[in-house]
């Protein structure tokens, strides 16, 4: 498994001298700059690229675009359809031009990863991202006013969310409307609760079908052209998997994935396995998952979650939370193994150490939420101890 390792690029303030010390070698990245739709020009591609591995002491490359956005429009199945498709089905061109064969993506509308505090104390010092089910819903209820929303929570979180909003301030219910945008990626534009408002709006009349009719337009036309570029694309699952803001989220379980990999049945069309986004998901068996979409992952992130009986959950350590952190890495280097025995060049999965807790010298940092250096370093050691285990393993007992 290929150790890889989240760069915003100019955004980020961990810079890559410090990235070649955790010893990862692959860099997750992408031209955040450039506004959703619009192609990525080879030119800069290239430029960004060398970058990267400018520095041959750091022994760096990109390996991995994090992410192609898809614009809001192919989404909602509104507007210039045809130039859309055309400008992602050109980046992805461009992209293979410059020798970067693998994209991870998402398909959730309007938000990215959603979570209510980005700094929840954690035992023995330190904070991680958390999702609360009734701050949640005290948001969308008492925030957002949206009346819908009473269907979507349970009577006792829908108490908890009244009782958090009757004590709430201003400042309180700042934090959390700024804590929910944080997982906005790209230029890093921001929604005030009237903006969100309107911004809903947008989507009103489109529902799980809907999106999964517009979803499967988008896969139709660019994921033949992947398949001949020889690209990987892999879409990352809903963070959290159900449903926000009365927005539908259609990568959340299963049988979503297997719908999603059976629309284009080609190994262009392919998964990110996203244990924590998975696992946050109480039906979710993640080594399961990986183990019957093996074939089809190109691209993992590897995290924790603990969750609670009420829907929240919050970013355990890397080897603690609900998922076997041991039997998910097992199942990626069995499958590993297997494509190496087919002879097929892509027998090397690349992965990332996902959300770490902010230790040390990561608070006060200002890194992008969930992204600190000290926090995941430590998830990425705690990984390598399983891969070189297990690989040990292999190699002792056949």
């Amino acid at each position: 498994m290929l150790e890889s390792w989240r760069w915003y690029g100019p955004y980020d303030k961990i810079s890559l001298a410090e990235i070649a010390q955790t010893g990862a070698s692959g860099i997750v990245t992408a031209l955040h700059e450039i506004p959703y739709g619009e192609i990525w020009p080879v030119e800069t591609i290239k430029a960004r690229k060398a970058q990267i591995a400018g520095d041959t002491s750091l022994a760096l490359h990109w390996e991995v675009v994090e992410s192609l956005p898809i614009h809001e429009d192919i989404k909602k199945g509104t507007g210039d359809l045809s130039t859309l498709f055309a400008n992602y089905r050109q980046s992805l061109a461009n992209l293979a031009a410059a020798g970067i064969y693998t994209v991870c993506y998402n398909f959730m509308p309007l938000l990215d990863w959603t979570r209510t505090r980005l700094d929840t104390p954690v035992a023995r010092g330190g904070t991680s991202l958390r999702f609360s089910a009734p701050q949640m819903a005290a948001f969308e209820l008492f925030m957002m006013k949206r009346e819908a929303a009473e269907a979507d929570y349970p009577e006792e979180v829908r108490r908890e969310a009244a009782v958090w909003f009757q004590s709430s301030d201003e400042k309180d219910r700042q934090v959390l409307l700024d804590s929910i945008m944080a997982g906005l990626p790209g230029a890093y534009d921001r929604y005030d609760v009237k903006g969100l408002q309107t911004a809903l709006q947008r989507y009103d009349g489109i529902g799980r079908d809907e999106l999964r009719a517009n979803y499967a337009r988008f896969l139709s036309e660019v994921i033949p052209t992947a398949e001949e570029l020889g690209m990987r694309l892999c879409v990352h699952p809903d963070d959290p998997p159900r449903n926000i803001l009365g927005l539908p989220r259609i990568v959340s379980c299963e049988d979503d994935i297997a719908w999603i990999l059976g629309q284009q049945d080609e190994r262009a069309n392919g998964l990110t396995l996203c244990s924590g986004s998975l696992g946050a998901n109480p039906k979710n068996d993640v080594p399961a998952i990986a183990r019957r979409f093996a074939d089809r992952i190109h691209f993992a992130h590897l995290r924790n979650v603990r969750k609670d009986a009420d829907g929240s959950f919050e970013e355990a350590a890397h080897l603690d939370g609900d998922t076997d952190m041991v039997s998910l890495i097992s199942a990626l280097l069995d499958e590993e193994k297997r494509r190496r025995d087919e002879g097929r060049k892509d027998n090397v999965i690349p992965f990332r150490p996902d959300h770490g807790h902010e230790l040390l010298s990561d608070i006060g940092r200002g890194t992008h939420p969930g992204y600190p250096l000290i926090g995941r370093m430590r998830g990425l050691a705690e990984l390598r101890g399983i891969v070189r285990a297990l690989s040990h393993e292999r190699v002792s007992f056949g």
